[in-house]
């Protein structure tokens, strides 16, 4: 069973609240859970974080991975760690856009389509052929 250390959100509507739990990879975000291992409340200046710290260092030691949030939480208050459960995405240079996929059967389109865009490019060259 993989263990993640992740935010569980408990807040009501536009008033975020975040208990931080030790739980199944596979269960939902706010489901079951194994443990809780502390809050985290985005809405004070500065912003609330307690944790348990000698209970989320003994899940870390037993294999448990923080998620991103998680991970940066974790950092700002000093505890060693390995790396997040997700891998950050890598971003792409401006120049080198992804190539489009290719299809293995090129689209064939309805008789229909074919027939209303002849009509609109002779609608568009009558119209051309007025104004000029």
């Amino acid at each position: 069973m993989p263990v993640v250390i992740r935010l569980m959100r408990a807040g009501a509507k536009k008033r975020p609240f975040y208990r931080v739990v030790a739980a199944d990879s596979r269960r939902q975000r706010d489901g079951r859970f194994l443990e809780i291992l502390g809050h985290y409340n985005p809405l004070t200046k500065p912003y609330e974080l307690v944790l348990h710290k000698d209970r989320v260092e003994d899940w870390l030691t037993k294999g448990a991975q923080p998620s991103e949030q998680a991970a940066s939480l974790l950092r700002s208050l000093g505890i060693p760690m390995g790396s997040p459960s997700k891998p950050t995405k890598k971003v792409v240079a401006a120049g080198a856009a992804k190539s489009p996929r290719k299809r293995a059967v090129a689209r064939v389109a309805s008789p229909r389509k074919v027939r209303a865009k002849a009509a609109r490019k002779a609608a568009k060259k009558k119209v051309a052929a007025k104004v000029a």
